[in-house]
């Protein structure tokens, strides 16, 4: 296997992206910010960029006009998918790293920031990249990075992205573990860590399950890509 990275950034955009402003929109109810999903984009030869993602159908029905110009085109699933045209002159992230040539493997927007996952040669073109994103950027952090092992199975290693999990997630995880909750014996029990958290026992036992079912979905989807590498 070659030598290289796989490297997941946080892009604050400094300029406004439509993408962007949708995924920190906030949800009607107690629903969280939408996570737009699957975003690609093509430009025509007059110069126009027409841009196109998803994002859950019932997420979009609390957030209409989130994206003022994009277009519903047509949903898939529980999926909605839109498309929306801006300037190709107009600084964008996504541009900025295309221009680069490096290949860009997934992007999304989750609570206004866009994140890339990338494929890269060595931490020197990650610098470059990073350098580059300054034009179109606040902010850019490194979620996770995981350099390749020519020695290694690539099954050995996944990759879980803690970005995955909501802040209060990660509190009743955090809290769960400091207090033992998932030791065998002498941890505490859920209302323990409940009462810790100033919650019921029934939201502790809600958000402890939607924390376990994304890290799982990582765990899993992180072990199906590195097998599909064989």
């Amino acid at each position: 296997m070659a030598d290289g990275i796989c490297v997941k950034l946080a892009v604050d955009v400094a300029t406004a992206c439509p993408v962007a402003e949708l995924s920190a929109a906030e949800g009607g109810g107690d629903r969280e910010s939408p996570v737009v999903r699957d975003v690609t984009w093509a430009q025509a030869t007059d110069g126009r960029v027409t841009e196109e993602f998803r994002v859950d159908a019932s997420v979009a029905a609390d957030n209409p006009d989130a994206v003022p110009g994009a277009d519903p085109v047509m949903e898939v699933g529980n999926d909605r998918v839109y498309q929306f045209e801006r300037d190709a002159d107009a600084p964008c992230a996504c541009d900025v790293i295309e221009r680069l040539d490096c290949p860009i493997a997934d992007v999304h927007a989750s609570d206004g920031s866009l994140l890339f996952t990338l494929y890269l040669p060595d931490i020197d073109r990650l610098r470059d990249v990073v350098a580059a994103l300054d034009e179109a950027a606040n902010r850019v952090s490194v979620q996770y990075l995981v350099r390749s092992d020519a020695d290694g199975d690539p099954r050995d290693t996944v990759v879980v992205d803690r970005g995955a999990l909501t802040e209060r997630q990660s509190e009743v995880l955090r809290t769960a573990y400091r207090l033992g909750y998932f030791e065998y014996r002498g941890g505490a029990n859920a209302s323990e860590v409940a009462d810790a958290l100033d919650i019921t026992d029934s939201t502790f036992a809600e958000h402890l399950s939607k924390a376990q079912s994304r890290l799982l979905t990582e765990v899993f989807r992180g072990g199906n890509e590195a097998a599909g590498a064989e």
